[in-house]
Parts: structure tokens; sequence; C-alpha cells
């Protein structure tokens, strides 16, 4: 099997195990938490995406790692990563919290499908060994994010019932705009 053809494998199945642990144990929490707290769990997974200027760092990636794949995932990740940290910083400033978690997921998960594009147009596929130690980066870790950014854009935008939107601290994005 050649290499391009594992990775493409990883790839697809690297969602297999995520969507199975969202199923059984992530979304009935999500779905049930405060509105506030779920966005904060999910920020809190995303606030480390800073990590992603890791594709920058020679020899951790291979020197034929196409360079302009390389610095818009790095930083792509890392303007994701700091708005997920200002949404937590902002926790207490709702309708700061509220935008700065908006702006986070629709980054992020633009990020995602922009280096997907990107990936496929620069064949990295046929190139996932010069990923070097970042190899795990896309099988691993960008499906819990592209997954987690579904879930908070869902959870942002389904419409809470009329009895939890008077309780203090409980606003969600949308009950947010109608105030």
């Amino acid at each position: 099997m050649s290499p391009a053809t594992i990775f493409q494998i990883h790839l697809g199945l690297g969602y297999v195990p995520w969507l199975l642990f969202l199923g059984a144990y992530a979304w009935p929490r999500l779905k049930s938490m405060d509105p506030v707290e779920a966005q904060r769990a999910i920020a809190t997974l995303h606030s480390f995406r800073f990590f992603g200027l890791v594709f920058l760092v020679p020899g951790i990636v291979g020197p034929n790692l196409p360079a302009d794949f390389a610095a818009f995932a790095a930083y792509g990740d890392f303007a994701t990563g700091l708005l997920a940290m200002l949404a937590l910083l902002a926790v207490r400033i709702r309708p700061l919290f509220w935008a700065f978690v908006a702006a986070f997921n629709v980054v992020g998960a633009a990020d995602i499908l922009i280096d997907y594009g990107h990936g496929i147009q620069v064949g990295l596929a046929a190139l996932a060994g010069e990923l070097g130690a970042t190899y795990a980066i896309p099988i691993v870790y960008v499906p819990a994010l592209m997954i987690t950014h579904v879930v908070a854009l869902y959870l942002l935008l389904r419409p809470r019932p009329e009895s939890t939107m008077g309780r203090a601290g409980d606003a969600g994005w949308t009950d947010q705009a109608k105030r």
C-alpha cells in the first residue's frame, strides 16, 4: 500500500473514534450543559491550537513540505487558538464572549476546510512523510477539532426553550441576539 493511500485511510478513519466518543460521551453531556459552560469546554480544547505553529519548525517537518501549505495551516491554527483563549478570558462579558465563540468557530472551521482543500491541491497525501512529527495532527487532532466546531456551531444556532431564556447566565448566541 502506498504512503498516500495509508495517509488517506488515516484521514478518513481519524473521524471514526471521535464520532463514537462524541455519540457515547461528549454529545449527551454538552447538549445538557449550560450553553456557556458547553462553549467554554469546546473553547478550552481549541485554545491549544497555537500548537499548529509547529508546522513552521524545521526538523519537525520535512524540508519538502510545501511552505505555503505549512504557513497557512500554522497561522490559521494560531489565530483560532488566540480567539478561543480570548473567548475564555471574556466569559464574564457575555456579548464579547459570544462574539469570540462565534469567531473562533467560524475561523477555525474555515481554516480546516481550506487546509483540506489546499492539501489536495499540493498533493499532501503523496508528501505525508514530510509532515514528520506533525503527522498525528491531521490524523488525530484535526478530526476532534472539526467535530467540535460543528457541535459548537450547532449549539450556538439551535433554538433555546423559552423557559431557559430568562435564566441569568444561560443566554446562548441566538438568545443574546434577541435582546
